[in-house]
């Protein structure tokens, strides 16, 4: 039978990469306590106000059918979150509502891309990147975001990368997985690229409202300069701990949302009339719990560093923002899977191997700071058991 090419393109782009966190599911499932560091799981619930709109929006009836841009409250209220957060006026036909951050990128990159372009964007990426570009026909080129930078995107990397087929430079701030926070000299810089060579910028900017202390967050929107070609994403799934609500956005030029839009009535026609009123009340005003998990995670990414950086040659890249750190495991001779892959089977700790985010991961591993600070101090022992035991000294 024949199948459609999309199929082939994303062939080993979608669960593949989850692999050691799947094992990791079914140890549990099967009996065995497992410290799970693999994915990025807020540790606070869900604010019970949020469950409580939506609760009352449904027993109001609001469980009919929505529109493709969304619902009137939600627009509103997305349209002056980022006139005031943003310093210059966004109109509600900026904003088109979708089910979550990944369905947003799905939808913009099939959107401004196709057949033979290209996508900048840095290496390592989350996992599914490489993905929603893909889907469009468009090929990733990847750019190497280099530790002794921050891991912050550079704008000269990416102008060595600029071809003509290029389109668009695809930033996340605050990224993932390294934790890198772009600084406004760097989206200058990149804007200047953008703006010389007529390309999109997409700013996936999920992690916004959880930097860590001392540390600002500015957006590609921000830049009045840029407002003509860049499209941002985000939504309430980390900034209010609601993963399951699905409920994200697209902010852009009003013509690029013209343009999305039969793109999101073919595709959804409408989100949830009860989630889009949670979320106009969610996004009113700033998170009411992302203050205490950026905090958290700080303190959880310190505590890794001092438990781990240096014990048996491995180093700790502490973040500045989001739900990970990142140890570099290289020295141990191993792999980032090979060392993932042997601290589950024999410490019973499951991390995702840096290689599920790119080439420039490889060796590395990403550890989620999501569990107590306990049961991250335990799972810290237990790898620095592991790193000892493959380099051959005491633990």
């Amino acid at each position: 039978m024949r199948y459609a090419a999309v199929t082939d393109r994303l062939a080993g782009l979608g669960s593949a990469k989850w692999m050691l966190h799947t094992k990791a599911r079914a140890m549990k499932d099967a009996g065995r306590e497992v410290i799970e560091l693999t994915i990025g799981e807020p540790d606070a619930p869900t604010p019970p106000a949020l469950i409580e709109a939506a609760t009352a929006a449904m027993r109001a009836g609001r469980t009919g059918y929505s529109n493709g841009r969304g619902e009137p409250a939600l627009l509103a209220a997305l349209a002056q979150r980022y006139t005031a957060r943003r310093g210059r006026p966004f109109g509600t036909d900026q904003v088109i509502c979708l089910p979550g951050t990944q369905t947003s990128l799905y939808a913009v990159f099939r959107t401004l891309v196709q057949a033979d372009d290209e996508v900048i964007l840095g290496d390592p990426m989350y996992a599914t990147y490489e993905g929603v570009i893909r889907q469009a026909g468009a090929s990733p080129v990847p750019v190497a975001l280099r530790p002794e930078a921050g891991f912050r995107l550079q704008a000269a990397d990416v102008a060595a990368a600029i071809t003509p087929r290029t389109r668009v430079i695809f930033v996340n701030t605050p990224h993932n997985p390294t934790g890198a926070v772009l600084r406004p000299a760097d989206i200058a810089a990149l804007g200047a690229l953008a703006a010389e060579h007529d390309l999109w910028i997409v700013s996936d900017e999920v992690y916004e409202e959880l930097v860590f202390p001392g540390v600002t967050f500015t957006s590609p929107l921000s830049f009045p300069e840029l407002a003509a070609r860049t499209v941002a994403c985000a939504s309430i799934s980390k900034s209010h701990a609601a993963p399951g609500f699905r409920s994200g956005w697209v902010v852009g030029p009003a013509d690029f949302t013209r343009r999305l839009l039969p793109l999101s009535e073919t595709m959804l026609f409408g989100s949830q009339p009860f989630l889009a009123d949670a979320t106009a009340l969610a996004v009113a005003e700033p998170s009411p719990i992302a203050g205490g998990m950026a905090e958290r995670f700080a303190r959880r990414a310190a505590l890794i560093a001092e438990a781990l950086d240096g014990t048996a040659a491995l180093r700790v890249h502490r973040p500045e923002a989001g739900m990970f750190a990142l140890i570099d495991v290289r020295a141990t001779g191993r792999s980032g899977e090979a060392f993932a892959l042997g601290l589950l089977d024999s410490q019973a700790v499951a991390v995702m191997p840096g290689e599920s985010f790119g080439a420039g991961l490889a060796g590395w591993l990403r550890v989620s700071l999501t569990q107590p600070d306990d049961r991250i101090a335990e799972a810290c022992r237990r790898i620095a058991t592991h790193a000892c035991h493959l380099k051959g000294i005491a633990a």
